[in-house]
């Protein structure tokens, strides 16, 4: 094998994993140093990886820890994609759960179905979260 072959832009091996629709968008996350390959963050979607290398990244609200296994060489189905990776991402938390914790909801969050409230209701919210509009 080449050297060129050992090596790929993380960018184009997001794309070819099928983590990101598009290379732009992979190429975009890079830029903006959402992506950390073996403990450091780039800052450029021409940052290369091998294999054995390890990224983190956010895919929406969950955090992705990915072993890369090969590069590949197009981005082909998913089960091809599939196979150019390990994941190692600590298992998703149910919505239900989440909401639950009182912690992390925010102030005067209603329950999801409960419909909108009532003018009486309204005006409890907006005096717990500080909204006041005659102060």
């Amino acid at each position: 094998m080449t050297e060129l072959a050992e090596k790929l832009r993380v960018d184009k091996w997001l794309w070819h994993a099928r983590f990101y629709k598009t290379r732009s968008l992979a190429s975009k996350a890079c830029q903006a140093g959402h992506i950390v390959v073996n403990g450091h963050s780039i800052a450029k979607a021409s940052a290369t990886v091998s294999v054995g290398d390890h990224l983190q990244f956010f895919q929406g609200p969950h955090l992705r820890v990915v072993e890369v296994v090969a590069l590949g060489e197009r981005r082909g189905p998913a089960p091809e994609a599939q196979a150019l990776y390990t994941d190692h991402s600590p298992p998703r938390v149910a919505k239900k759960e989440a909401a639950s914790d009182i912690r992390t909801a925010p102030v005067g969050a209603r329950e999801a179905g409960s419909g909108r409230p009532t003018k009486a209701e309204r005006r409890a919210l907006d005096r717990l979260r500080g909204d006041d509009e005659d102060s």
